[in-house]
C-alpha cells in the first residue's frame, strides 16, 4: 500500500511539473488603427514583434484574440505590437508601458484593451545625458571579421587626463544603451554616472568600452550558433573582432592594464550570452564577465561549451536574473552556474532579484553591486 501511495505521489508531482496550459488573450478595443494587424510579443516567442503564429484573429465584430497553447506554469511577460517595436502599444498619451504580466497555473482567458500606439505620437527629443568622461571613439569602427562598421564609445575615469596611471577595461555590448538617453531606445544604464560616483567611493577606476549592437543583426552577432528563427550565428566572428581587433586597438590608444585579469566583458540578454562565450573561448583575453539576464534558451549549445571550458586562470563570473523575466530565466541561469561551479579556480556570484524584469532599468539598478564585486581584491 505504501508503495502504491508513493507511486501515486510521484505521478502527481510529475503531472503538475509537466502540465501545459492554454492562454487566450482577447483585445476588446483598440484606440486607433483598428484595421491593422496586431501581434503579441513576449518571452514565450523570443519577443518577436511580428510572429505570424502569434497574430490576433478577428472574431465577434471588433474583438480580436490569440490562443497560446502548451505553456508551462509560470510568469509570462508580453506586449501588443503592429509588427514592430516602433509600433508597440502605449498609454493613451503615448507614454511607454511596462510589460504586461500574466501568471499561468491553469487555462486562462483575459480581456484587454489597447490605449495607444507608439507611432501615434512623434518622439520627443531626448536629452544628451552622457557625462564629459564619455567620448565616441569612432562612429564607424571597422569589424573586419564581418565586413561591417560600428560606433564605439569610451568612458575614461575623471583623472585620466591628469594622471599617468593604467586602468582595467570592461568591454560592454549594446553600447548605445550604456551612457546616453538620446541613443537608448528603452532607457540607458547610466554607467558613466554610476562610475563617476563609485570610483571615488571605492577607489577602483576602470575604462569602459561600449560597442553598439548591430540592430537587425544583433540576434546573429550575439549568437555563436545557427538558430532556426534568427538565422546563421555570427558570434564567433564578433568575439574574434573584440579579442583580436578592438582590444589591441584600445590597448594602443589608451593607458590600459592589458593582462587577462584586468580585461572584462559584459552585457545583458543576448549580450550576456555572447559575453559568456567570449570569456570561455578566449580565456587568455577576458578574465571576467558580467552576465545580466542571459538568454540561454536561445543559445542552449552554450551549456556544452561551458562543460568543455578549461583554463589555468582564475576567471570571475557575475550572474544576475530577475524573477519577473521569462519562466525559465532563473532555472536556465542556475543550470549554467552549476556547470561552472564544478570548475577549479572560478569565482562566481549569482544574484536573483524576485522583482527584476527584463529591461534596462533592472540592469541599471544591479550594475553598481556587480561592479563592486568585480573590482574587489
Amino acid at each position: 500500500m505504501k508503495k502504491v501511495l508513493l507511486f501515486l505521489a510521484i505521478l502527481s508531482i510529475s503531472y503538475f511539473a509537466n502540465a501545459q496550459y492554454t492562454v487566450r488573450l482577447v483585445v476588446t478595443s483598440v484606440a486607433s488603427k483598428q484595421q491593422d494587424e496586431i501581434y503579441v510579443a513576449g518571452n514565450f516567442n523570443g519577443w518577436n514583434p511580428k510572429d505570424e503564429k502569434y497574430k490576433l484573429k478577428v472574431f465577434g465584430g471588433s474583438r480580436r484574440s490569440v490562443v497560446i497553447n502548451d505553456l508551462p506554469a509560470g510568469t509570462f511577460a508580453f506586449k501588443f505590437t503592429r509588427g514592430g517595436f516602433e509600433k508597440v502599444e502605449t498609454t493613451n498619451d503615448g507614454r511607454d508601458i511596462s510589460d504586461r504580466i500574466i501568471e499561468v497555473n491553469a487555462d486562462v482567458s483575459v480581456d484587454l484593451t489597447i490605449a495607444g500606439w507608439k507611432d501615434d505620437y512623434p518622439d520627443k527629443p531626448k536629452r544628451y545625458t552622457a557625462s564629459p568622461q564619455v567620448k565616441i571613439m569612432d562612429t564607424a569602427f571597422s569589424i573586419i571579421q564581418l565586413n561591417r562598421k560600428r560606433r564605439v564609445w569610451v568612458y575614461l575615469p575623471k583623472n585620466y587626463a591628469s594622471s599617468s596611471k593604467t586602468y582595467p577595461v570592461i568591454y560592454m555590448n549594446d553600447g548605445q544603451n550604456l551612457f546616453n538617453e538620446q541613443t537608448a531606445p528603452y532607457g540607458e544604464w547610466g554607467i558613466d554616472e554610476c562610475l563617476d560616483s563609485l570610483q571615488t567611493q571605492i577607489g577602483k577606476e576602470v575604462i569602459v568600452v561600449g560597442i553598439d549592437n548591430g540592430g537587425e543583426k544583433r540576434m546573429t552577432e550575439y549568437n555563436p550558433y545557427d538558430h532556426i528563427q534568427f538565422g546563421k550565428g555570427e558570434g564567433k566572428a564578433y568575439v574574434d573582432f573584440l579579442a583580436t581587433t578592438l582590444k589591441p586597438y584600445i590597448d594602443s590608444k589608451y593607458r590600459t592594464k592589458r593582462s587577462v585579469e584586468y580585461t572584462m566583458i559584459g552585457g545583458s540578454s543576448m549580450g550576456g550570452d555572447i559575453s559568456l562565450y567570449a570569456a570561455i573561448t578566449h580565456p587568455n583575453v577576458f578574465g571576467a564577465a558580467l552576465l545580466f539576464s542571459p538568454a540561454f534558451w536561445v543559445t542552449p549549445a552554450l551549456y556544452e561549451a561551458a562543460e568543455k571550458f578549461t583554463t589555468t586562470n582564475a576567471p570571475k563570473f557575475y550572474f544576475y536574473a530577475g524573477g519577473k523575466e521569462s519562466t525559465t530565466m532563473v532555472s536556465d541561469m542556475n543550470k549554467m552556474v552549476e556547470i561552472l561551479e564544478k570548475k577549479p579556480r572560478i569565482q562566481i556570484r549569482k544574484v536573483v532579484n524576485p522583482l527584476g524584469q527584463h529591461n534596462e532599468a533592472s540592469w541599471r539598478a544591479e550594475f553598481p553591486d556587480a561592479y563592486k564585486w568585480l573590482m574587489k581584491d
